[in-house]
C-alpha cells in the first residue's frame, strides 16, 4: 500500500508540471493550429530568469517571480510577433512553422548553455528538510504547493475560457477561424493573447521546477516532449483533455517504474506517445471541437 501511495503522489506531482506545460501548448495549438514546440524553451527561460534575478542578483523572491512571469509573457509575444506572424503572413505551411519552432528551441537552449554553462543550477529558496508522511507516502510541503497551485490555475484558466470575452473569442477561433473573423473577431489579436497566456503557464512551470528540482539548458526539450505526450493522450485540441492526459502520463510513468527501472520513465512516455499517435490520434477525451472547456 505504501508503494502504491508513493507512486500515486509522485505521479500527481509530475502530472501537475506536465499539465502546466500541456495546457499552454494546447491553448496555443487550438488558436493557431500548428505545433509550437518552442513552448518548451519558455519553461527553461523562466527557470533561468528566476535563477538570475533571485540567486544571482539577490532580488526578493516574490518580486523576482513576478518579473519572471512578465518576461515569460513578453517572450511568448516576441516569438509570435517576430517569428510566427511574419511566416503566417507569407502563407507559410504548418511544416515550416514546425521547423521554425524547433529552431527557436535549439537556438535558445544553446544560448542558455553559452551564458550559464552546461552544469545544473539550483534555486536555494527552501531549505532541505525531512518530508511529511501520510497514508504511506512521503512528500515535502513544496510538492503539495505545486499540486495545489496547478489545480487553482486550471480553474482560473477554465473561468477565463468560459466567462470572459477573450476566452469566448479564443474558443470561437479554435472552432472556426474563418467564421470568427466574419463576426468581427481579430484573429491575430486572439492568437497573440494565446501565446501570452500559454507562455505565462510555461513560466509558472519553470518557476516550480526551479524550486523543486534543478535547472539545465536542455530541460525545455524534455518538458515539451512530456507536455506534448500528455496533450496527445488527452486530446491536443482540448485544454481540459490535455490536462487530464498529462496527469495520466504522470501516473503511468510512476506506476511503470513499479515494475521497470526508473530509467524507463522516458521510454514509457514515448511508448504511450507512439501508441496514441497510431491508434487514437484524437486522444481519450477529445471530441474534435477545438478548445473546449
Amino acid at each position: 500500500m505504501s508503494l502504491f501511495a508513493q507512486f500515486t503522489f509522485n505521479g500527481l506531482i509530475a502530472g501537475s508540471i506536465y499539465a502546466l506545460v500541456a495546457s499552454g501548448f494546447s491553448l496555443i495549438y487550438g488558436t493557431n493550429k500548428f505545433m509550437h514546440f518552442a513552448h518548451g524553451i519558455s519553461v527553461a527561460i523562466a527557470g533561468y530568469t528566476l535563477y538570475s534575478l533571485f540567486s544571482l542578483a539577490g532580488i526578493n523572491f516574490w518580486f523576482a517571480a513576478i518579473l519572471t512571469l512578465v518576461a515569460s509573457a513578453i517572450f511568448g509575444l516576441f516569438m509570435y510577433r517576430l517569428i510566427y506572424l511574419p511566416l503566417q503572413n507569407r502563407n507559410a505551411s504548418n511544416a515550416v512553422l514546425l521547423i521554425a519552432s524547433i529552431g527557436i528551441l535549439i537556438l535558445f537552449e544553446n544560448l542558455i548553455q553559452a551564458i550559464f554553462g552546461a552544469d545544473v543550477k539550483v534555486i536555494d529558496l527552501i531549505e532541505v528538510s525531512e518530508g511529511l508522511t501520510y497514508f504511506g507516502a512521503t512528500f515535502t510541503p513544496l510538492q503539495i504547493i505545486i499540486i495545489l497551485i496547478s489545480i487553482i490555475l486550471f480553474f482560473i484558466l477554465s473561468f477565463l475560457m468560459k466567462k470572459t470575452r477573450l476566452g469566448r473569442s479564443m474558443r470561437a477561433v479554435a472552432d472556426n477561424k474563418a467564421l470568427a473573423e466574419i463576426v468581427g473577431i481579430n484573429y491575430k489579436k486572439v492568437a497573440a493573447y494565446s501565446f501570452i497566456i500559454g507562455s505565462i503557464f510555461a513560466g509558472i512551470a519553470g518557476i516550480l521546477i526551479g524550486l523543486e528540482q534543478n535547472l539545465s539548458p536542455t530541460m525545455g526539450t524534455s518538458l515539451i516532449i512530456k507536455g506534448f505526450t500528455g496533450a496527445v493522450i488527452g486530446g491536443i485540441s482540448s485544454v481540459p483533455a490535455s490536462i487530464l492526459g498529462s496527469y495520466l502520463l504522470g501516473l503511468a510513468e510512476n506506476y511503470g517504474v513499479w515494475f521497470l527501472p526508473s530509467g524507463f520513465k522516458d521510454a514509457i512516455a514515448f511508448g504511450l506517445l507512439f501508441i496514441f499517435l497510431l491508434l487514437k490520434p484524437n486522444g481519450l477525451f477529445d471530441l474534435n471541437k477545438g478548445v473546449k472547456q
